[in-house]
């Protein structure tokens, strides 16, 4: 099995550099990798970085066009069986990239993602703030309606770690620009008769003073708008 790790990156001067090291150090036992970073038109010193990089692909966007684009450019440029995204922010770390491939490998699944909310609100930690407590219950939310809407229970529809075969998504028109990748490639994987395994994972949010780039109320409500556009078309 060859995987496809693709890395939307914007802006990631701070981090960039060591999400690679830590992914050149994932090994799993059947499965070959190949690491595609699409910068999508960083205006810090995050190309300067990726000029370094000598053991992943690199793709370079003229100008800002949001994670969905990034993403799309990835799926274009990979030659894996399965794709994998990871974000560039050190929130999810690699290590975990095994326990979502098993699964596959076990003939268990095709499509996986990986949930950090099949939990309760973590109130003595990031939680405990009122921005993260939303961000927790706006995501909780959308799971449920794409539970509902789709007719598959799921835990965690906005996380980055989602695990699909390329042949999945290579003829799938993906119109997402931004974070409305997520609802949107949900959507149509479920529609297109996958069915979604998740599997347990951690991470570790950065705050909004760190450069986290995801607006809970106006992400969360084109999310919303998305779910319910691609229940009726495609």
């Amino acid at each position: 099995m060859k995987l496809s790790i693709i890395v939307p990156v914007y802006n990631e001067e701070n981090t960039i550099l060591e999400i690679l090291k830590r992914l050149e150090k994932v090994s799993i036992q059947g499965v070959t990798k190949e690491v595609i970073v699409v910068d999508d038109g960083s205006t810090d010193s995050t190309r300067v970085k990726l000029q370094k990089v000598k053991n992943a692909k690199v793709i370079l966007h003229k100008s800002n066009q949001g994670k969905g684009a990034a993403v799309k450019t990835g799926i274009k440029n990979a030659k894996g069986d399965y794709i994998l995204i990871q974000d560039a922010d050190l929130e999810y770390h690699p290590n975990q990239i095994k326990n979502l491939v098993r699964p596959v490998l076990e003939n268990k699944a095709k499509v996986v993602y990986g949930t950090r909310l099949n939990r309760a609100p973590h109130l003595n930690k990031e939680e405990a703030k009122h921005l993260f407590i939303i961000h927790y219950l706006g995501n909780r939310f959308l799971s449920l309606v794409s539970s509902l809407l789709y007719g598959q229970w799921i835990t965690d529809m906005e996380t980055c770690y989602k695990l699909f075969p390329k042949k999945a998504v290579e003829k799938m028109k993906i119109n997402a620009r931004g974070f409305e990748f997520e609802p949107e490639i949900t959507s149509k994987l479920l529609k297109g008769g996958y069915k979604i395994k998740e599997v347990s994972i951690t991470a570790t949010p950065r705050g909004y003073d760190e450069g986290k780039k995801l607006n809970t109320v106006k992400d969360g409500t084109k999310a919303l708008w998305y779910l319910f556009k691609y229940r009726l078309t495609n």
